[in-house]
């Protein structure tokens, strides 16, 4: 027998094990077993799938309508034709010189087929596929044959070598198995098909130790699930539809299971650790700033910073994601819970993800604290401090001086981007770390800046986003944090009218320009966002962004072309600049800061303002080619208007078909200014694979049974079982079969937690 950790060679050969790591990427039994099948075919029915797109790779289940062999054209030998249909889908399958093919491709023989994808007068062909004949009831199962075959009739068109030198031949026990009720299908590629992988998977079922299940028999029947290992043959060699079904069950818990017990690992971490004990402070900076707020804190605002605040105060730190709408007020609660650890003697940084970001962090903190943020100038009120500013960008003076007001202590408040991780970055006394736009940054970053805290303190962390996270997600991709949400939009704020453009409709195109001229000639700014760049200054940089502009579809128009556009028309009168990532830090500091002051019309722009730019008299937006961005980054974008107290208009302009699924998505951000529905519908389109991104860097696995759309129950019950054990047992070292269940879903490395892009 051998175990799950074992490496494939010994059951599969050393060949064969390498073509396993290098094709789908297993190595171990384990990796293997859970390496499932995509579909099942019925034994008697043929397969059903999708219309596939050229070049792409499928594996079929067809029966052949006809076969005709006539000589080539242009050359010797002869052709094989064979028209075939697994049951929706007719297409060709083409053999050149088939003498041993045509014997076993008979009209009526039903046959597995993998290729790549090509289409000729709107039909599908395959082109030299390889191929496999399954038997139906009562076959002789000794006369039917696949590409493997060829090699022992010393045909040359065969698929390669199986195990360790062996022809790759099908046995009559392998072609027996083909008698079973249900046939799986594996994502398979061009150098192993899907029968290679089941005779793997079959080899290793019959050799592998039985697996101890993580979930005791309580467990288990609470939940109707069964056991771990029948899960896990029953996946790979069904007898019924009914084995299909429990076996995908319980492996969509033990999904949910793995990736709640690695949350947990974390969120539970502290446990034990001191964190900096931050009170209320009388007639500190804190009350110091309420005291002169012109607004009054929305109900939403009050309860986060209450949860905020106590667990400022409880001496264990603080893991918190504080996500919300757009504009709901989100950097004002972290302003607040900052000033309370600078009351009690703590430094706070705020790391966000753009220097444009963090440079109108630093403008907009400093404006709202005035005279509190002065210490040491004239002016500076009682118990001022400073706020510091680092970006990669700056000269080597300012960074310098931003470096030493945040290790004297001198800053209460440091800013900056990815700049603060560098190792030569310290902190006086680092007490709380706020991440703006959380999702911009991995797990181990935002870990860099923990480990620098003082005395053995665990600095509190808060995680802020404005992209709404639906419930599924937070507990998954969130599931280490505590969650606070705001929804409520402040007093007075506006809501943004949002309407499409189609650029085929000539007259509305021109109104769209004729809008933006009345807004600036009403005193009012506007953005004009684009998807890219353009030109680098580069002739090859123009040509490498053009050339992957292509692949991803029709031409866009980039930021360059765009400023050039406006700047040579009617609205070249007014004040226009050009605002993107490749500019320096000082010129992007300096044009957005212009804009902000209102020195500038228009500013056409690329996402670098997609995030906390606040400029009041902000208040139109057309974002070109807007089919290119997701939905919530299109609900993102439109939210740096209408937040001076006027409502806010914001313009889709695109080229896409009225009828596309692009339009569709266009229509929803159209219709509706909810954010936490925009993020559903965004979901939805992504689906679960771009939302969790990489379970783990190097690792092929992902989730093949959990729906992040579908499972809330199963995902909240999981994350509670693995809470109620984690809690008692961190390392899991008392619970080792939900260990190898972590490391088998997850893989080895796991606590490398989950990366988002």
């Amino acid at each position: 027998m051998a175990a799950q950790a074992d490496s494939l060679a010994g059951v599969v050969g050393e060949k064969t094990a390498a073509i396993l790591g290098e094709e789908i990427g297993v190595h171990t039994i384990g990796e293997l077993l859970r390496y499932f099948p995509m579909r099942y075919v019925r034994q008697g029915q043929l397969s059903s799938t999708r219309r596939p797109e050229n070049g792409e790779w499928v594996t079929l289940v067809a029966r052949v309508e006809k076969a005709d062999l006539r000589p080539m054209r242009n050359k010797r030998g002869k052709l094989l034709s064979i028209k075939a249909t697994d049951g929706t889908i007719s297409f060709g399958v083409t053999f050149f010189n088939p003498y041993a093919i045509q014997r076993a491709l008979r009209p009526g023989v039903r046959f597995m087929v993998a290729g790549t994808v090509s289409y000729y007068r709107e039909q599908m062909q395959l082109t030299h596929p390889n191929w496999m004949v399954l038997p139906d009831e009562g076959a002789d199962i000794e006369t039917v044959g696949s590409s493997m075959m060829l090699s022992i009739a010393g045909g040359d068109t065969a698929a390669g070598d199986g195990p360790d030198g062996d022809a790759g031949g099908a046995s009559s026990a392998d072609l027996a198995d083909f008698h079973r009720p249900f046939l799986p299908v594996y994502p398979a590629t061009k150098a192993l098909q899907t029968w290679d992988i089941w005779r793997a998977v079959r080899k290793a079922l019959d050799v592998v130790d039985p697996i101890e299940d993580p979930l005791t028999d309580a467990d288990r029947d609470a939940r109707g699930l069964i056991g771990s290992d029948e899960s896990l043959r029953a996946i790979h060699l069904p007898e019924t539809a009914e084995d299909i079904e429990a076996a995908g069950a319980r492996l969509k818990f033990d999904e949910a299971l793995a990736l709640q017990l690695s949350l947990a690992q974390r969120r539970f971490a502290d446990l034990g650790h001191r964190g900096p004990a931050a009170v209320h402070v009388d007639g500190g900076l804190e009350d110091a700033l309420l005291g002169r707020l012109p607004f009054e804190l929305t109900g939403g605002q009050d309860t986060v910073i209450d949860e905020i605040c106590t667990q400022l105060g409880s001496g264990e730190p603080m893991s918190r994601l504080l996500q919300g709408e757009v504009g709901s007020g989100k950097t004002l609660v972290a302003l607040i819970a900052m000033l309370r650890m600078i009351d009690n003697d703590f430094q706070c940084v705020l790391l966000a993800p753009t220097e444009v970001l963090a440079a109108q962090h630093h403008r907009s903190l400093t404006k709202m604290l005035g005279g509190l943020a002065q210490a040491g100038e004239l002016g500076a009120e009682e118990s001022a401090t400073r706020i510091a500013l680092l970006t990669g960008s700056m000269k080597t003076a300012g960074k310098r001086a931003a470096l030493l007001e945040a290790v004297t202590g001198t800053a209460g408040i440091v800013i900056g981007t990815h700049a603060l991780l560098e190792d030569h970055v310290d902190f006086f006394n680092l007490g709380l770390i706020v991440v703006d736009e959380q999702h911009r940054f991995g797990v181990e970053q935002r870990d860099t800046l923990r480990s620098r805290g003082r005395d053995d303190l665990i600095p509190h962390m808060l995680v802020m986003t404005a992209t709404p996270i639906p419930r599924t997600i937070a507990m998954t991709v969130y599931g280490d944090l505590e969650t606070s949400t705001l929804r409520e939009l402040p007093a007075g704020r506006q809501p943004i009218t949002t309407n499409v453009v189609p650029t085929q409709l000539e007259k509305w195109e021109n109104r769209l320009w004729q809008v933006v001229d009345e807004e600036v000639g009403l005193g009012r700014q506007v953005y004009v966002v684009c998807s890219r760049i353009g030109d680098d200054g580069t002739a090859a940089g123009a040509k490498s962004e053009e050339r992957a502009a292509e692949q991803q579809g029709p031409q866009t128009t980039s930021v360059v072309e765009m400023f050039d556009q406006i700047v040579s028309g009617p609205l070249g009168r007014h004040r226009v600049e050009l605002l993107h990532g490749r500019m320096s830090g000082d010129d992007k500091t300096a044009t957005m800061d212009a804009f902000t002051r209102g020195e500038i019309d228009i500013l056409v722009s690329t996402t670098v303002i997609e995030v906390g730019v606040d400029v009041a008299n902000a208040n139109a937006m057309v974002i070109v080619d807007a089919e290119r961005f997701g939905v919530s980054q299109l609900h993102q974008l439109r939210g740096r208007v209408g937040r001076g107290g006027l409502p806010g208009r914001c313009f889709l302009r695109t080229a896409v078909s009225p009828t596309s699924s692009a339009m569709e998505r266009l229509r929803a951000v159209e219709a509706s200014n909810d954010g936490f529905e925009l993020a559903r519908i965004d979901l939805i389109q992504r689906r679960e694979g771009d939302v969790l991104g990489a379970v783990q860097s190097g690792v092929n696995s992902s989730l093949r049974f959990l729906s992040l759309l579908d499972d809330a129950d199963v995902i909240a019950d999981a994350r509670e079982l693995a809470a109620e054990v984690v809690s008692g047992d961190l390392t899991l070292l008392d619970h080792r079969p939900m260990a190898d269940l972590v490391d088998a879903v997850l893989g080895p490395g796991r606590i490398q937690y989950l990366e988002k892009s």
